[in-house]
């Protein structure tokens, strides 16, 4: 009975971290979240084929939170890296625009 209320309490905590974050989760919380239910539920059943799973569920999920964060955190700076050459983009685009209204004024300038 011990067991299952680790993983429960660990379960909990996670939910509480990721709920109180306020507004829509990031992507690293995201990963964070996936990562640390996954490894509790992995944890949980090598635990339980170890007579163990309560303390399989609570490493599990402490080694699967780690590493949901870090591939979480890649992800959000693979977008955040993303969004800046959008942004980029764009600006190069207003410029070009900008310059092709600057040449056409100037053709028409040029023809009276």
């Amino acid at each position: 009975m011990k067991q299952k209320t680790w993983a429960i309490t660990l379960i909990f905590l996670v939910f509480m971290a990721v709920g109180c974050s306020g507004g829509s989760l990031t992507t690293r919380e995201k990963g964070a979240g996936i990562g640390a239910l996954g490894g509790a539920a992995v944890g949980g059943i090598v635990g339980a084929a170890v007579g163990h799973p309560g303390v399989g569920a609570a490493v599990g999920g402490a080694l699967g939170l780690g590493s949901g964060l870090l591939i979480g955190d890649q992800l959000q700076g693979q977008e955040q890296r993303q969004a800046d050459q959008q942004q980029q983009s764009d600006s190069n685009q207003a410029e070009l625009d900008r310059q092709r209204r600057d040449l056409e004024r100037l053709k028409q300038q040029a023809e009276y």
